[in-house]
């Protein structure tokens, strides 16, 4: 009995590794550096495959992949915004009500994967404003839990927040760049 198995190009090969990292991000959290080298690569390898079908000029296809590539990193610097945003969002929340002094616990698990969960604790140090325009400076930890591994551990950082209508938001314009980077 003979079997035929047909070769695929590879491009094929390329799209299939894709689409199993992109399975296996989805199976697990805090997989931001898998989705962020996936999507460039991915739009790397989308973008050769599109110049391939549409020039053989080298700075045609050249032009397509950079602009392919840029367009993959812009997504992920977006999604990335969201994720921290609806952090930041959830510790507004609950810092927002407390009075000086008073400490709550926060937790966000995020719908999307692209990072793990985390929890904390929040304070408020200071009312700075009140009246028409109610702002609070706050000092919030990233809690991590004892495994196997390591020890437990907490991180501080110190923002502020004020309220908007009925919610408390993020009032930061950069919150935490050692905890976030350049993105907020």
């Amino acid at each position: 009995m003979q079997i035929w198995v047909q070769a695929r190009g590879p491009r094929t090969a390329a799209l299939a590794a894709l689409i199993t990292g992109v399975i296996a991000c989805a199976s697990l959290s805090g997989c931001n550096s898998l989705y962020s080298e996936g999507a460039v690569a991915g739009a790397g390898i989308g973008g050769a495959a599109i110049a391939g079908a549409v020039t053989s000029n080298a700075a045609v296809a050249t032009g397509i992949g950079l602009g392919a590539v840029a367009a993959a990193k812009t997504g992920v610097q977006y999604t990335q915004r969201v994720v921290h945003t609806n952090t930041q969002d959830q510790i507004a929340s609950v810092a927002g009500p407390l009075a000086v002094g008073a400490v709550a616990p926060w937790k966000i698990v995020h719908s999307v994967p692209i990072e793990d969960d985390e929890k904390g604790r929040v304070t408020v140090s200071r009312t700075i404003s009140s009246g028409v325009l109610e702002c609070k400076e706050i000092v919030f930890s990233v809690d991590h839990d004892a495994t196997q591994d390591r020890a437990a551990a907490s991180a501080f950082y110190v923002a502020s927040v004020c309220r908007d209508g009925n919610k408390w938001k993020w009032a930061s314009a950069e919150p935490a760049t050692p905890r976030w980077g350049s993105l907020q």
